[in-house]
């Protein structure tokens, strides 16, 4: 970090108000938090940004959050509710909101907070889900094993659970669900996203490989009612898809079928092909034969793909995608990639980039057959 050598201040979101001094005591120790002295306090702080990492998991798991929509409440009233340890849930609560996850309005009394309001369930963007994922014992084995990746190059997860994630997975039914719920969330979070960017009134028929329940898939059609929809998943997730596209009224306009993308194969037929979060689960090997899968189906019909992922920024830039890319290397056994990388891995499967897609965030990347 830059200038690390003086004093630095970490921004907080602050807490929202509260009467009189209390938002004045609150900023205060918000202030004092923020103020990081040395390089060496920085150091410690990121070194222990476990604890805080974890005492936002274990919260988001409680429903905290949801508990306070209606106002402060004691940490006794909040034990009781969420069926905690009232003393243990308080050193949680305190810890989360030194960073500005709740805010602490008096003494053992907490409120929401402007990230705290990010853990509610019943927002449109929340990320509840997706936190409890992090949190969850499959993940978080698994990264506790990062450097038997680091010293061995194989995947955490294969070597703390004595298998890879999918076939993990189909035996563990409550952490496919932890799952399913994050991907729901982050697809209706980034789904409205990707469709501000991409014209899909110009096709006739999408497919969505590998949409899990087709929330994405639902989202496009809802926007463009003159398209018609494929989904294609594994096996397991024909019925639960199925379900979903039926409960959005749009079972008349989707296909949907089950398959191996990695052996195909894929519903031809389709103008448009998306894979929406997909190749970063897998190593080039893998994501190649899934992209070789995709050109095959969409033949010489002048198809266009489209990939809704990262580009990883370069050198010391800010990207969570390096941030995740420890998921992808411990958990997932994919990875994150570059502008270069994409550019090997689409050129080996016969695609080539047709935009510019921005690096340093949830991107699209548009190919076309070479």
């Amino acid at each position: 970090m830059p200038g690390l050598g003086r004093k630095r201040r970490v921004p907080v979101p602050r807490s929202p108000a509260a009467p009189g001094g209390q938002r004045q005591r609150a900023d205060r120790g918000e202030d004092r938090v923020n103020e990081i002295a040395s390089p060496r306090d920085v150091l410690t702080v990121l070194a222990n940004a476990d604890r805080i990492a974890r005492a936002i998991h274990v919260l988001a798991g409680l429903n905290i959050a949801d508990l306070l929509t209606g106002g402060p409440k004691t940490v006794a009233e909040l034990a009781s509710a969420a069926g905690a340890d009232a003393p243990s849930l308080y050193r949680v609560l305190r810890c989360a909101a030194c960073v500005g996850v709740f805010t602490e309005v008096r003494t053992e009394t907490f409120a929401l907070s402007p990230l705290a309001e990010g853990l509610r369930t019943d927002v449109t963007d929340s990320a509840r889900d997706a936190v409890v994922m992090d949190g969850s014992e499959f993940f978080y084995r698994a990264l506790g094993a990062l450097d038997h990746t680091v010293r061995t190059g194989k995947t955490a997860f294969d070597h703390v659970f004595g298998m890879p994630i999918w076939p993990y997975l189909e035996s563990n039914a409550d952490s496919t669900g932890i799952l399913d719920d994050a991907m729901e969330a982050i697809n209706r979070r980034l789904g409205k996203r990707y469709l501000d960017r991409i014209d899909f009134g110009r096709f006739s028929r999408v497919a969505d490989i590998g949409g899990g329940k087709g929330i994405f898939l639902s989202l496009l059609l809802e926007r463009y009612p003159s398209c018609a929809g494929v989904l294609f998943e594994r096996q397991a997730m024909v019925d639960p898809a199925t379900s979903t596209i039926a409960a959005n009224g749009l079972a008349d306009r989707v296909t949907v079928v089950g398959g191996d993308f990695l052996t195909g194969p894929l519903p031809p037929g389709c103008d448009a092909y998306v894979l929406n979060m997909v190749l970063h689960d897998w190593y080039d090997e893998d994501a190649a034969r899934i992209l070789r899968q995709v050109r095959a189906a969409m033949g010489d019909t002048g198809g266009v793909l489209f990939l809704l992922e990262q580009v990883v920024a370069g050198l010391d830039t800010w990207d969570r995608a390096k941030l995740l890319d420890i998921d992808m290397l411990t958990v997932w056994g994919g990875r994150e990639r570059a502008r270069h990388e994409w550019d090997r891995l689409l050129s080996s499967a016969g695609f080539a980039l047709a935009n510019e897609p921005v690096a340093g965030e949830w991107t699209v990347l548009e190919c076309v057959p070479r």
